[in-house]
């Protein structure tokens, strides 16, 4: 998840894809000897054009999502980000953190940004 200013950069998933026409963050699943931080930069360069040498990684998150993790890795940019919309993305927003809870969120995103306590809320409104 990437935050600067008090938004978090957010993907609006595309019809075609599980639970299209959601919001999220870029991510997906992991690929074979990859570790959540590893495969959470290859995704945001997959999904956004985002390298990994133009965020600094603060941190995970996981959310237990029905016998599942749901891992956030933490980010903020280390300057302006370029960011494009790639593979699986309509499109991409930076969204006020309080206004994430106004959209269509993919559910496993949902439960992770509603979870009480909130680190990644806590995590947004700190960055």
């Amino acid at each position: 998840m990437l935050v600067d200013r008090g938004r978090v950069l957010l993907q609006l998933r595309a019809h075609w894809t599980h639970q299209g026409g959601t919001w999220s963050i870029p991510g997906g699943a992991r690929e074979r000897g990859e570790s959540a931080v590893q495969a959470a930069l290859r995704e945001a360069h997959e999904e956004a054009g985002i390298t990994a040498d133009a965020v600094r990684v603060r941190g995970t998150h996981v959310a237990r999502c029905g016998g599942w993790d749901y891992t956030t890795v933490l980010a903020a940019p280390l300057g302006t980000l370029r960011v494009r919309n790639l593979a699986e993305t309509e499109r991409h927003a930076w969204v006020a953190t309080d206004d994430v809870v106004a959209l269509p969120l993919h559910p496993a995103f949902s439960l992770a940004w509603l979870a009480e306590p909130s680190r990644l809320r806590e995590f947004a409104a700190s960055a």
